[in-house]
C-alpha cells in the first residue's frame, strides 16, 4: 500500500483464517474489501517453516478436527491430505501412574472442570477469585489438582494467578468437542490452507502493513497503517483481543469494551517438533502421549506424518514455557530430550531433528 489514501466497503484487518474467510465472503457476495496484514505472511499463530532436514513443518498452529466443521471444510475443498494423528497404545502420565490411578485422576480432573463451569461467570461470590485461589478452595486429591493445573496452564498458556475464574468460565464453556482437538494434521501444513486462501485475493491482500490507528467518523472509518490509510465504510478487527487492544481507536472505545480486551494478557508458548527415524514408541504399544504430572504446561504427542516421518510435538505453556525460554537453544533441548528419555525410554534422546519455536513475545499474535 502506497502512502495515499485508499476507499473500499470493508477494510479487514488481520489475515488470519478469520480475515481471509470474511474476504473470500464478502468477495463471493461482491463487496470490496481490503485486507491488512502486519506480517510478511498470512496464517497469524499458523505457520509454516523448515527444519534442520529440509522438510516443510507446522511450526505455529496444526491441528484440527470434526468439531471444527467450517476449518474441516475449507481444507477438503482445498484437496488437503488428512492426517490422523496416532493415538492407538498407552497414555503416559510422569511420573508413573498406574492405569487406574491414571484414569481416576483424568476423571476427577474433569470433574473440577465441570464444577468450575456451574458457576455462573457473573456470580458476585466470585468477583475478584483467580482461578488458582478457586482451585485452592476445592478439597479434591492433590493429584487431581495438579492435573486441572497442567490442562489449564497448558491450554491456555497462563499461570493459573493471572487468570480471572470468571474469565476461564465464560470461556471454557464455549469448548463443546466431542472429539480430540489434536484428531488430525494436513501433511501440506496448515501454513499452505492459509496460503491458498490468500492467493484467492489478488491485490486486495496487503502485506506488511500494520494498522496503527481506527478512527470512526460521521461517513465511516479510516484506518491508519505504516504505508498510509484506508477509507471504508466498516472495519473488521480479525485480531486476537490483546493485539486489538493495542491499537489506537479515535474515538476512544467505550470503558466496558475497553476493560473486556485488556482482561485476556498474552500467554506463553513453546512448540518442539522432535524428529525420529522410525516411531519407537509404537512398537512398546505406546500412543507417544505424554503429561508431565510433576511439570505443568508440558505435554507431547505423536505427530508423525507416517512412518517414514515419524515426530512427536511438545508444547510448553504458561509459566514453565517461561522459565524455559531463558535457558537457550541448546539447554532446552537438552532438558526437553532428558524428559522425553525419563518418560518414554532411552530411544528419545535418538534425534534426527529439534526444531522450536517460541511464540511469547511474538508481536502480532496476541
Amino acid at each position: 500500500m502506497n502512502s495515499k489514501i485508499e476507499s473500499t466497503d470493508v477494510a479487514i484487518v488481520g489475515a488470519g483464517f478469520t480475515g481471509l474467510s470474511a474476504a473470500l465472503e464478502l468477495k463471493r457476495a461482491g463487496i470490496d474489501f481490503l485486507v491488512l496484514e502486519a506480517r510478511g505472511r498470512v496464517g497469524g499463530r499458523v505457520e509454516g517453516a523448515r527444519n534442520g532436514l529440509g522438510e516443510l513443518i507446522d511450526s505455529g498452529g496444526q491441528f484440527l478436527c470434526e468439531d471444527m466443521p467450517e476449518l474441516m471444510a475449507l481444507a477438503r475443498a482445498r484437496g488437503k491430505t488428512f492426517v490422523k494423528t496416532f493415538v492407538d497404545g498407552a497414555f503416559i502420565t510422569h511420573p508413573p501412574m498406574s492405569v487406574d490411578q491414571a484414569g481416576q485422576t483424568y476423571v476427577t480432573a474433569m470433574a473440577i472442570r465441570d464444577r468450575m463451569n456451574w458457576i455462573e461467570p457473573d456470580d458476585p461470590a466470585i468477583a475478584g477469585l483467580t482461578v488458582a485461589s478457586w482451585l485452592e478452595r476445592q478439597t479434591d486429591p492433590v493429584d487431581a489438582k495438579a492435573a486441572f493445573r497442567s490442562m489449564v496452564e497448558g491450554l491456555w498458556c497462563l499461570a493459573l494467578e493471572k487468570v480471572p475464574l470468571w474469565y476461564l468460565i465464560d470461556n471454557d464453556r464455549r469448548i463443546t468437542n466431542e472429539v480430540p482437538e489434536l484428531q488430525y494434521s494436513l501433511r501440506e501444513t496448515m501454513q499452505s490452507l492459509a496460503a491458498d486462501l490468500a492467493g484467492d485475493l489478488g491485490d486486495r491482500l496487503r502485506l506488511n502493513e500494520p494498522v496503527i490507528r481506527v478512527e470512526r467518523g460521521p461517513s465511516g472509518v479510516r484506518v491508519v497503517a505504516g504505508g498510509g490509510a484506508v477509507e471504508a465504510r466498516e472495519v473488521l478487527l480479525a485480531l486476537p483481543p490483546a493485539t486489538a487492544n493495542r491499537l489506537d481507536f479515535r474515538p476512544a472505545l467505550s470503558t466496558a469494551l475497553k476493560k473486556a480486551l485488556g482482561v485476556w494478557e498474552s500467554g506463553a508458548v513453546v512448540k518442539i517438533l522432535v524428529r525420529y527415524a522410525r516411531p519407537f514408541w509404537r512398537e512398546r504399544d505406546l500412543s507417544g502421549m505424554v503429561m508431565w504430572r510433576d511439570m505443568p504446561g508440558l505435554f507431547a504427542c505423536d505427530a508423525s506424518r507416517d512412518a517414514e516421518h515419524a515426530a512427536l510435538v511438545v508444547f510448553i505453556g504458561g509459566p514453565l514455557a517461561l522459565r524455559c525460554r531463558k535457558l537457550g537453544a541448546a539447554a532446552l533441548r537438552a532438558e526437553v530430550t532428558a524428559e522425553l528419555a525419563d518418560a518414554l525410554g532411552p530411544d528419545a534422546a535418538d534425534i534426527l531433528d529439534f526444531s522450536q519455536r517460541d511464540w511469547t513475545d511474538d508481536r502480532w499474535s496476541g
